[in-house]
């Protein structure tokens, strides 16, 4: 796990700086400068290049990473790489045809409840394939285990553009209008710079040549386009489906409760950049045993952690939203809500990693569309009736019900488990330490009340987690940094 814990500090690090650029524009610059309307379009639009992202990426970014080891030739490695730079293009160029002769029929067809939305659906597929680039190239450096700078570009480089931007619609060096065109050449810009850090580590060699196992190369993408695309549709098909049943402003709403509760799955997105190649890795070597161990220390290290984010998050929700413009106070059910849902896959460690990686990785295709269908009906109920509450309660039922079907596939297929005695008293320490807290308030302005919540809750809960020796991973990460305060031998 060394190489785990030190590459995962570091994305964690990165990976919250984002997030904390990120809540500046959400909380602030987003709700002040752009307004309701055009925020809720950029949601929109964002989510919507999300959902169509892993069809055009063709599965490569998954494939590159379970199958590029396999490959023991340079010659193959090559041909392999080559083959993965040219597959997407197979659907991305039928994708723009249809959408360039078809505009009129898709255009109107999403945005009958918001007009607006007919004159950007044009966006969409550019910045998907972009999107789809960007994550190729990403699996690029990760197979070389290098990938911190591809994710500060992800997570840190991305949002300082948004701000850059935002910050120029603020001093009307732009419009709204032109802050939305915007979009697409900075999801361009990270892509360029992201195949440019690729080629560095390795430079492609074109030619026709196909690798040799070619015909298992394109039957895994097959299905991992839409296993992938799955996962994708269930955490964005609320923000699209809320386009098409109620006003934009509402996705303006719902959107700054989601980015709040998309906090507690940070440290899975940083942990899951190394783990997943080791996870392969293991798996080709057919080391269960070890595999077994990581699965049970990602499971509790994350959970963790996540759960440290996650109290911050509920002790100081109400505070919050006392900072951000009366409107939005109603996405507080929302941040309950998607937070929870978000921790019990936090729990599941690199559950995902492990089933894309297996030889089932077909069976949860199925899976995962009974689910889909699962969650367009119950936001097609929820949403009508219940708002952007309604769309929450949708994704909370569908996640707890991908994660779980996972879960047990993992289980009964694999034979191995996640989760220890440890999970139990994780949750008692939350818990505890949520009705500690939740409850109590200061008379002081919001931020103070912020900070010291904050302070006090992640005192007792570090200590809690350390006494109880929760997480070896956690304690082994505290001994260091208490060795360099001189606190401890």
């Amino acid at each position: 796990m060394g190489i785990v814990i030190k590459q995962s500090i570091r994305n964690t690090i990165i990976t919250f700086l984002g997030f904390g650029i990120g809540a500046i524009n959400t909380l602030y610059m987003y709700t002040n400068f752009l307004g309701e309307d055009y925020y809720g379009l950029t949601s929109f639009l964002l989510a919507t290049s999300n959902m169509i992202m892993p069809l055009l990426a063709f599965g490569i970014q998954n494939t590159l990473i379970k199958f590029y080891a396999e490959h023991e030739s340079e010659d193959d490695k090559s041909r392999f790489l080559n083959l993965m730079l040219v597959l997407p293009l197979l659907i991305a160029v039928p994708v723009f045809i249809l959408s360039y002769f078809f505009y009129d029929q898709i255009a109107s067809l999403i945005s009958v409840e918001n007009p607006i939305i007919y004159t950007y659906a044009w966006m969409i597929p550019l910045i998907s394939l972009c999107m789809a680039y960007f994550e190729i190239f990403y699996a690029w450096v990760k197979v070389h285990m290098k990938s911190v700078y591809g994710n500060f570009i992800k997570e840190v480089l991305l949002r300082i553009f948004i701000s850059i931007f935002l910050f120029a619609v603020y001093f009307k060096w732009i419009t709204p209008v032109q802050f939305i065109y915007s979009l697409g050449w900075i999801y361009f810009a990270l892509t360029v710079l992201m195949a440019i850090s690729a080629f560095k580590i390795r430079k492609p060699a074109f030619h026709l040549r196909l690798p040799e196992k070619k015909k298992d190369v394109l039957i895994y993408s097959s299905f991992i386009i839409f296993s992938a695309g799955i996962a994708v549709m269930l955490l964005e098909i609320d923000k699209f489906m809320i386009g098409q049943y109620a006003h934009l402003k509402e996705n303006a709403y719902y959107s700054v409760a989601i980015y709040i509760a998309l906090t507690v799955s940070v440290p899975m997105r940083a942990m899951h950049q190394i783990v997943h190649p080791i996870t392969t890795d293991l798996m080709a070597r057919k080391k269960h045993d070890e595999l077994n161990k990581l699965y049970k220390k990602t499971s509790i290290t994350l959970q963790v952690i996540g759960g440290w984010i996650m109290l911050a998050i509920f002790v100081n929700v109400n505070e919050l939203y006392q900072l951000l413009p009366e409107k939005y106070s109603g996405g507080i059910a929302v941040v309950f809500i998607i937070s929870i849902s978000k921790f019990f896959d936090l729990m599941l460690g690199n559950n995902n990693s492990i089933i894309f990686n297996s030889k089932y990785y077909r069976m949860v295709l199925f899976l995962g569309l009974l689910l889909l269908f699962m969650v367009v009906g119950l936001n097609m109920y929820f949403i009508p009736n219940f708002g952007i509450e309604g769309a929450a309660v949708a994704t909370l039922i569908s996640i707890a019900f991908y994660s779980l079907s996972k879960l047990m596939f993992v289980v009964f297929k694999m034979k191995l488990f996640p989760f220890t005695k440890n999970t139990l008293t994780s949750l008692a320490i939350i818990v505890v330490c949520f009705v500690l807290f939740y409850f109590w308030e200061f008379p002081f302005h919001p931020v103070v009340n912020i900070m010291l919540k904050s302070g006090l809750v992640t005192v007792l809960y570090l200590f809690l987690n350390y006494a109880l020796k929760v997480s070896s991973d956690i304690n082994y990460v505290l001994n260091l940094a208490l060795a360099k305060l001189k606190l401890t031998k």
